[in-house]
């Protein structure tokens, strides 16, 4: 009897590498590239020597979100090193590695080569366009690690003050920064499916490379222009500020998952765009490394007609109106964080402790000489914060002016009484630290509507 030879069950009949094998063909490819092996050695320790170089100064980085605190805790670090990362780093970071992931191959002339290996245009799509998410998501990992581990080691692990002037204990403060960079990985990965749809339509064109950057910059323009609300959220870049919403109480989370809806909604479209010119594309011919009218019929065009499309569901199904920014809601976030911030500058100089509700915080804001229905970004709102003391007849007053940006934004800062919010050091448990009342940052949330916000701050008894 002749024995029959069977084929071992692990050989493909087909000849055809897997989408896992050539997914780590891809990786092992990305990572070899000695660029790529700077930026993640980048990521993962230049900004712990950062934070932690930063938090020794003596002159903080007052102009970015949480920068005043950086010598107060830890938790501050990390959140200054995401403002930095969402307006400059992720963008270029996705640029060098989605917007080139496909472009390589047509500067290499290896497309040819890589078919005969893999046999599929589809599984090759698949392959990098992992491989590139996956050394991207190593990127932001190591951005956020490291500075985390900077600050801490720096500072320590003290709580945090929220852009509502109340005190985040050390493992809610934890909590927070992690869900606010999970955040910004929607954004992300939206500018990661157009860097993939710029390398796929521009070949070796520069283009490709720089596409992700310049859409970045682009929305980043637009952020700071006084657009309406539902324009605004229709940007998804929007989600790379709306992450402060974490840090307040209650969270302000309908802007936030408004903006990762619509980033993810982006990023899908951008990458099934690209993956539709992928398949169109002549490989036989060395020279065809995309066409023009191609990315603008197929790509540019698509994008912006999401964009009308987003605009008009957001206004349509939000509370979305003009620019968000109105008086009663100015008024109620400068008193419900006055409040919070006079309680801390109360313990801090050791008087009797006051409640909130004993408090009574109330303001009054004006903006240009307009009185009534002041509304719109500018630094020109002056407000007046009224409080009571418990067995004090007398009104307390103290002048702020705001300067309030596009995305809601302020900065407060004191213009008297000086006791009260002028410039004096304070002891805290982390060394002399400037008077809480006189500088400081909060935030306006665009989506609530004025006949909703009460004119002066309501708190629990305790």
């Amino acid at each position: 009897m002749t024995a029959t030879s069977t084929p071992p069950a692990h050989t493909a009949v087909s000849g055809r590498a897997s989408v896992a094998r050539s997914y780590r063909f891809e990786v092992v490819k990305l990572v070899s590239q000695w660029r790529i092996r700077l930026l993640v050695l980048a990521c993962w320790i230049a900004p712990a020597l950062f934070v932690a170089g930063v938090s020794e100064q003596s002159t903080l980085p007052t102009d970015t979100l949480f920068g005043r605190w950086m010598h107060a805790t830890g938790w501050a670090g990390p959140l200054v090193t995401l403002g930095f990362a969402g307006t400059w780093a992720l963008p270029l970071l996705t640029s060098v590695v989605a917007g080139d992931v496909f472009a390589a191959e047509d500067r290499l002339g290896t497309w040819r080569h890589l078919l005969v290996a893999v046999r599929s245009s589809r599984r090759i799509f698949a392959a990098k366009a992992l491989a590139g998410l996956t050394v991207i998501l190593l990127l932001v990992a190591g951005l956020a690690v490291s500075s985390t581990v900077g600050g801490l080691a720096a500072v320590g692990d003290q709580p945090l003050v929220g852009l509502d002037g109340g005190l985040l204990a050390p493992g809610d403060a934890a909590g927070r920064v992690l869900l606010a960079w999970l955040c910004v990985l929607a954004p992300t990965l939206a500018l990661a499916g157009i860097g993939f749809l710029g390398s796929v339509a521009f070949g070796r064109s520069p283009m490709g490379l720089l596409l992700p950057a310049f859409v970045a910059l682009a929305m980043q323009l637009a952020q700071m222009l006084p657009l309406p609300v539902a324009v605004r959220l229709a940007l998804p870049g929007d989600a790379f500020v709306v992450w402060n919403g974490l840090f307040t109480s209650p969270a302000q989370l309908t802007q936030l998952l408004i903006g990762i809806a619509v980033s993810l909604v982006w990023a899908v479209t951008a990458t099934v765009l690209a993956h539709l010119l992928f398949l169109r594309r002549d490989f036989t011919n060395p020279t065809d490394d995309g066409s023009a009218r191609r990315a603008l019929t197929t790509g540019a065009l698509p994008l912006a007609g999401l964009l009308g499309v987003t605009v008009a569901v957001v206004a349509a199904t939000t509370t979305a109106a003009g620019s968000g920014i109105e008086q009663a809601k100015v008024e109620h976030s400068l008193a419900t964080e006055f409040a919070h911030l006079y309680r801390m500058q109360t313990a801090q100089l050791h008087r009797p402790a006051v409640t909130e509700a004993q408090l009574r915080t109330s303001a009054t804001c004006a903006k240009a000489g307009v009185q009534d229905g002041a509304r719109g970004p500018g630094n020109d709102w002056r407000c007046v914060v009224s409080w009571h003391l418990p067995g004090v007849t007398a009104t307390g007053s103290a002048v702020y002016q705001l300067d309030i940006t596009a995305d809601g934004r302020f900065v407060a800062d004191g213009d008297g009484p000086k006791e009260v919010n002028g410039y004096f050091l304070v002891r805290t448990p982390t060394g002399d630290a400037p008077n809480p009342l006189w500088q400081f940052d909060g935030t306006v949330e665009l989506l609530t509507t004025s006949s909703k916000t009460p004119r002066s701050a309501q708190f629990p008894k305790g």
